[in-house]
């Protein structure tokens, strides 16, 4: 059995780089993603652009914000978005077209208690086996402070 599983992925690695055994990158894209987010009296305001720099489209790719503090439960999110847990909320950007494409998302949460502050980190976690070089501008870790100004990444 060994054998068998050994020249499958011996088959699947072959012309492959390093590490990419299974993988096949389908081009290259640079996803960024910016925008705000306010905290205020147990709400979460984010507003977010994801951005593709190119050279390649990306047909769809996925967003994850993970919070520092637990949101209530029972919250509605926006049709490309669903709950990974108490504290992350996935989303899909929709098809961005390379040099140009973007697409827009915009939360209003409950938390599930009145935090001074939280941070929210935000990353691409899929990005339909496009290679992205640049991953440095699609990752932000930001500290919002319960004041209701908008930080912005």
């Amino acid at each position: 059995m060994f054998g068998v599983v050994l020249a499958a992925v011996v088959v699947m690695g072959a012309g492959v780089p390093a590490g990419a055994a299974g993988r096949v990158a389908r081009g290259e894209a640079d996803l960024s993603h910016h925008g705000q987010i306010s905290l205020w009296d147990g709400r979460v305001g984010v507003w977010l652009v994801s951005e593709n720099h190119g050279p390649s489209d990306v047909s769809q790719a996925t967003v994850r914000l993970a919070f520092s503090a637990p949101m209530a439960g029972g919250q509605e999110l926006p049709p490309a978005c669903l709950w990974s847990s108490d504290r992350v909320v996935s989303c899909r950007t929709g098809a961005l077209r390379a040099a140009g494409g973007s697409g827009e998302l915009a939360l209003d949460l409950r938390t599930a208690a009145l935090p001074d502050e939280m941070t929210v980190e935000i990353a691409t976690v899929w990005r339909d086996g496009v290679a992205d070089r640049n991953p440095r501008n699609d990752r932000h870790r930001v500290l919002v402070l319960a004041t209701g100004d908008p930080y912005v990444f």
